[in-house]
């Protein structure tokens, strides 16, 4: 029996050990048919794969992610552009922001990848044997290193977590300020390595892009923003990162040339021997005739614009009639229908973080940084635009101050300074290239506030309400489309028409109100509704088709020859309606640049009269304020709007006039030019003294402002929460009063200006220091020597002496010696008209104590 089971158990055993063969071969064979995995596949098994130029792979457990660079790619350079997503405006960032562009190589060193950020700042003549030592003294940035986890027949796969995840490819928080006490500004915390994650990632034929949310960690905060920032212990920045493939075509780069205003690749040619070894290009399209032979062609590939489909309906006529506007100027050029657009369908699959699409964007945040912006990302090799979004906020269209600035304790200067940042001096609380960064959105927004203020009360109706918000809308987007098209700021553009021209809407709607769209000019408000013309240019203006014409006109194969055509363009500069100045030359802060006529806010080849009839305007409204902006079961807060906008146009009429004492005109025209001037010509002494009289009758005279009106005491803005200052709610007029005076003094009196008013008699300026000074000191005492003085001339004669007695010690040794011996001569004067005015009421006895007490201590200092 036992024998008889163990025969039965061995029986069983060899036949399962059959079986099993059985089925171990055909698992084997099984295995022989099925594909082998190479080992980027083993690697990347339950990856989601996104091919293109770059080839993603994203776990579909984890979310990590892994890049394959290929063979091909090493050594090979490409495009990076960098852009905020959404953001915190607070600390630098905001939606559609264009943070980065520049130019990338792939690197292999043994065993790692590295992504290497090129200098593309110098160029070398490549038959010059200097060209060999190209390198020298040129440190170029190794942004990224990683280890090849797998290789595989020409494909490397690298860990790509730390180059998205990271701040490697680019800066995202924002460096400290220097000096900053502890919590005066919002800041980011720490990178949160938990919390950071990608948000998207696509992949195309010819670009790459990722979108990542970075977490900023910041457990006890000093500073907790604004009502955007939902909780400052975690901020979130969404960030694109997009990687280009370098252009491969026959775009020809174009200089730049200092009479014209474009953006451009700053490049130093270091073989060449020139006095300006500079090999600048302009930023540019890339347009191509169809028909190369016609004088006039349609392009290739048209500049197509996208109207998003977040676009409110009853705006999108208005935005498409303002961007084919600019057509008139490309057909200039030799383009016809250079420009098209279209609409977002409500069920597109892209967005405007796709490159291939040119998007006028709208979004209504809650503070916003701009009201209207218009930027381009670019090939830093050759100037050429691939690409540019417009932001526009919704903001613009609305009647309403910046909720956070309405009742902050500078809502003084908010009003006064037209919502722009950088009017107060030359230092404030970011940095940009300014160039670049661009405030029309906000600027043509106050001024639209004071718009409606004006047609309110000068009897104007719904319909010059309706063309005045028609007109601002076609200008903002002109003006940032100009942007897009490479242009930067023109703001000498509204010295073209004479003060009656302006009104000529006949005129201004063919030409052009300004000489450009690329100008910050004042709003263009008459006196008589009768009168009135266009509020805001709404066409492409003379220097705007030249300047077209000198970037997108078809160039020629012949070097010598392109250059004697572009040379012929150039010419023209000295032409009146094609002044230029950007930026860079533009007065709007005080002690800054030369030229009166490159200045923001100014309207007219004549600013000195257009704001004497602009100050008349306000003056004329206040007498109707408080009655059309009596509504019943409604707030004054819109009649405090209004009247504080009206004293923003004094400020700004003012400031404009204030730029033509010790003023310089600038005339950038080359040596032979046709047309070409002086260099620089100082502004005449008849012109400067007529500036000071206005600033003498209408800013610093005793009868200036309204010792009191009605509207005071009404000036109430409607409380929310606990929102009001920590000061009171007061309307506080002689610190507004005293502020516009004190903005213009602070340029009148500005070392810069009184340097260069004495400098200047070297080359014609025939208005001397100590005439301005004596003007200035007869403006602000001569008129109350026998009366009494009121409450506005106190503030502003204690303010003038005690920047007299500054520009006499010279503490910061900011004042040359010219300065310091006008400054004394004005403060003997003034103490000499002290002792021999009359006594005046107790409060002028009290007040010339004062202001002998501050000349004494001065003097004897």
């Amino acid at each position: 029996m036992k024998h008889t089971i163990t025969m039965m158990l061995f029986a069983l055993l060899v036949l399962a050990g059959c079986s099993g063969s059985q089925q171990s071969a055909q698992q084997a064979a099984a295995q022989a048919e099925r594909p082998q995995l190479n080992p980027i596949e083993q690697a990347t098994s339950g990856h989601i794969k996104m091919e293109g130029l770059f080839t993603v792979f994203q776990d579909t457990t984890s979310g990590s992610t892994k890049m394959m660079i290929t063979e091909d790619q090493i050594g090979k350079e490409f495009i990076y552009w960098g852009h905020t997503v959404d953001g915190v405006p607070q600390v630098g960032h905001f939606r559609g922001n264009y943070r980065d562009n520049k130019v990338f190589s792939i690197q292999r060193y043994f065993d790692r990848i590295e992504f290497v950020v090129e200098n593309t700042r110098f160029h070398f003549d490549e038959d010059n044997p200097l060209s060999r030592a190209a390198d020298a003294n040129i440190s170029r940035a190794v942004l990224f290193s990683a280890k090849i986890d797998t290789e595989h027949e020409g494909q490397m796969l690298i860990n790509s977590d730390p180059l998205f995840l990271t701040e490697a490819l680019h800066q995202v928080k924002p460096s400290p300020f220097p000096g900053l006490p502890p919590g005066a500004m919002l800041t980011l915390g720490n990178l949160s390595r938990d919390k950071t994650k990608f948000r998207s990632i696509n992949s195309y034929p010819m670009n790459t892009a990722v979108q990542v949310e970075y977490v900023y960690d910041n457990p006890a905060p000093l500073n907790r923003g604004g009502m955007h920032v939902t909780d400052a212990r975690s901020i979130t920045i969404v960030y694109q990162h997009t990687f280009i493939e370098m252009p491969d075509n026959n775009f020809v780069p174009r200089r730049d040339d200092a009479r014209v205003g474009y953006f451009s690749q700053q490049v130093n040619d270091q073989t060449a021997l020139g006095v300006t070894p500079w090999a600048d290009v302009i930023n540019r399209w890339h347009l191509e005739p169809k028909d190369p032979e016609a004088e006039i062609s349609e392009p290739v590939e048209p500049i197509t614009w996208w109207i998003e489909n977040t676009t409110p309906h009853e705006l999108r006529p208005i935005i498409k009639e303002a961007t084919l506007e600019w057509n008139r100027a490309f057909e200039a050029a030799g383009f016809r229908n250079a420009i098209a657009v279209k609409v977002q369908p409500d069920t597109a699959d892209w967005d405007a973080g796709d490159i291939r699409y040119n998007v006028l964007r709208w979004t209504s945040s809650p503070t916003p940084p701009f009201g209207g912006y218009g930027p381009s990302f670019t090939n830093p090799r050759t100037g050429q635009i691939l690409g540019a979004d417009i932001m526009l906020e919704y903001v613009f269209l609305r009647n309403a101050a910046n909720n956070e600035r309405l009742f902050s304790e500078n809502v003084i200067d908010y009003f006064l300074d037209m919502g722009l940042p950088g009017l107060k001096g030359d230092e404030h609380g970011h940095t940009h290239e300014h160039g670049v960064f661009c405030s029309a959105g906000h600027f043509i927004q106050m001024s639209n506030m004071f718009g409606f203020a004006a047609l309110q009360a000068l009897d104007f109706d719904d319909l010059d309400r309706e063309q005045m918000v028609h007109e601002a809308l076609v200008y903002l987007i002109m003006h940032e489309l100009g942007h897009t098209f490479g242009l930067n700021h023109n703001m000498a553009a509204s010295f073209m028409l004479d003060p009656d021209q302006v009104h000529d809407r006949s005129l201004t709607e063919q030409m052009g109100l300004s000489g450009s769209v690329m100008d910050y000019p004042a709003i263009n408000v008459a006196h008589d509704r009768s009168q009135q013309g266009q509020f805001y240019t709404t066409t492409t203006g003379p220097y705007d088709i030249w300047a077209i014409e000198y970037g997108y006109s078809r160039g020629l194969d012949d070097p010598e020859a392109e250059e004697a055509r572009l040379n012929a363009i150039l010419e023209r500069s000295t032409e009146p309606e094609l002044i230029f100045g950007n930026d860079a030359d533009d007065m709007r802060s005080p002690g800054k640049a030369i030229d009166p006529r490159i200045m923001i806010g100014a309207m007219s080849n004549d600013p000195i009269a257009y704001s004497e009839t602009r100050v008349q305007l306000v003056h004329d409204m206040l007498d109707n304020l408080l009655d059309r902006y009596s509504v019943e079961n409604e707030s004054y807060q819109a009649l405090f709007n209004a009247f504080m906008s009206s004293m923003g146009q004094i400020n700004t009429a003012m400031g404009v006039t204030a730029r033509f004492i010790g003023g310089v005109y600038i005339d950038r025209g080359f040596v032979g030019q046709p047309g070409a001037g002086e260099p620089y010509t100082p502004v005449s002494r008849a012109d400067q003294k007529r500036a000071m009289e206005l600033l003498g009758s209408r800013l610093f005279a005793p009868d200036a402002f309204y010792e009191s009106h009605e509207v005071y005491n009404h000036l109430m803005r409607q409380r929310r929460g606990f929102s009001n200052p920590f000061a009171g709610e007061d309307p506080r007029i002689h610190d507004l009063v005293l502020n516009m005076q004190r903005n213009t003094l602070a340029h009148i009196m500005h070392p810069n200006t009184t340097r260069r008013i004495t400098d200047t008699r070297l080359y014609g300026n025939e208005y001397s220091l100590v005439e301005m000074m004596d003007d200035l000191t007869n403006a602000i005492f001569q008129a109350d020597l026998r009366t009494n003085v009121n409450t506005f001339r106190q503030n502003l004669q204690v303010l003038y002496v005690t920047n007299l007695a500054a520009a006499l010690a010279n503490e910061r040794n900011q004042y040359d010696n010219f300065t310091q011996t006008a400054a004394l001569h004005s403060l003997q004067r003034i103490k000499t008209m002290m002792n021999n005015r009359s006594r005046g009421n107790a409060e002028t006895r009290a007040h010339t104590a004062h202001i002998l007490r501050i000349v004494d201590d001065a003097l004897e200092g």
